[in-house]
């Protein structure tokens, strides 16, 4: 018999009733040191006062209209990202999924709309994830995703991750967009150094190309910027966000310039749920937190603290730790053994970790970690290692 939750997930045989700060408790009342963080969802950690705060003011004045009418704290929060980006506007939505689908629209209809309609293929990196919907998973282009469902959706041109010749060979008539992830974080926390993204944004331009960030992951303070792309001194023409932006609670966003987004007017696109009240006014209390005075610091001091910590574990357990990798508070270790073995070992010592490709464990911890928190990490993560060593 079927579960009464589909069985789409593998989940890990533990539940969790409460959480604080960095830290979530199971029902039996078990402690695990969260660097998951709900995949890099919980940027501001478990039950963050100010974040309750926001939630609860709102709660008790109006959470839903639509978008069918103005709404205060949206405008807030778009106003907010201007100006604290490259944009010029800003969508909501609910998710990093519909972020993408929304991204893929916007660069179609910009060409679309200059007399271009043949212009819609988009450029994608081998190892990218964008989403689950069937667009999404077409720009991702992983067979395992896509297996299935269907003919895959056109107009994607994939290439290698780092291939600059493939790259170029892949630009003709048809190209609207490159869309990649500053940080790959499903394909394995692998990084695009900032020449390529400056190289990126250089070939764009030469060809009449939009740029594309999916910052879905890697943003909102997550590498010790506000966004990923910052460390390469460029701006993207579209950016996808969301899982941080929302500190739990579901929000995502569109980014985009004026011109990127001039052919999107009214009835090209929509969402009910989309910026609605409470999602804003959670997304407001998110950038209170990580626009703070010294908080992204904090944020570099901690991945520093981790990253050095992490490169020692692998000297101690070479054969079990192949290789450390990541930016900022995105971390992956790259395990001789199956990194599904080794999130189950974490578990078992109380800490919580999150496999991805290229045989990589992530740690996404909640941006608000202190030294203490990443020093006990640490010795769970080595306890984790050492039980390899004994097998």
């Amino acid at each position: 018999m079927i579960a009464a939750v589909l069985p789409t997930y593998a989940r890990a045989p533990v539940a969790f009733v409460r959480g604080v700060g960095v830290r979530a408790y199971a029902e039996d009342g078990t402690e695990y040191l969260d660097f998951g963080a709900g995949v890099a969802v919980n940027s501001c950690g478990h039950a963050h006062p100010h974040l309750i705060a926001a939630l609860t003011e709102q709660a008790n004045k109006i959470w839903h209209t639509s978008n069918l009418y103005q709404m205060p704290g949206q405008v807030k929060l778009a106003e907010r990202l201007i100006e604290h980006t490259f944009a010029n506007t800003v969508f909501f939505c609910n998710s990093g999924t519909e972020a993408t689908e929304l991204a893929i629209k916007m660069a179609r209809k910009h060409f679309a709309a200059l007399g271009q309609p043949e212009k819609f293929h988009i450029i994608t990196f081998e190892g990218a994830f964008h989403g689950r919907t069937l667009a999404a998973l077409a720009a991702g282009g992983q067979q395992k995703y896509l297996d299935g469902f269907g003919p895959k959706a056109p107009g994607f041109d994939q290439v290698a991750f780092g291939d600059h010749a493939a790259l170029e060979a892949a630009i003709g008539p048809h190209t609207a967009a490159i869309y990649i992830e500053p940080v790959q974080g499903e394909g394995g926390i692998r990084s695009v150094p900032p020449q390529c993204l400056r190289g990126l944004r250089a070939l764009c331009d030469k060809h009449d190309l939009l740029l594309m960030f999916d910052e879905i992951q890697c943003g909102i303070g997550r590498t010790g910027k506000l966004f990923a792309h910052e460390w390469a001194g460029i701006t993207p023409d579209i950016m996808a966000i969301a899982k941080g932006l929302g500190g739990g609670f579901p929000l995502g966003a569109v980014l985009a310039t004026e011109k990127a987004a001039s052919g999107m007017v009214a009835g090209t696109h929509g969402s009910t749920f989309g910026g609605n009240p409470l999602a804003t006014a959670v997304g407001n209390a998110v950038l209170d937190v990580v626009l703070a005075d010294g908080f992204l610091e904090n944020v570099n001091r901690q991945a520093l603290n981790l990253k050095q910590g992490l490169a020692r574990l692998k000297d101690l357990y070479p054969n079990v730790i192949e290789d450390i990798r990541g930016e900022g508070l995105m971390m992956g270790i790259k395990t001789k053994v199956l990194n599904s073995d080794f999130v189950k070992a974490a578990l078992g010592q109380h800490i919580l970790v999150i496999g991805a490709g290229d045989n990589v464990v992530r740690l996404l911890p909640p941006l608000i970690v202190n030294d203490a928190d990443v020093t006990e990490a640490l010795h769970k993560l080595e306890a984790a290692a050492a039980t390899f060593e004994k097998n």
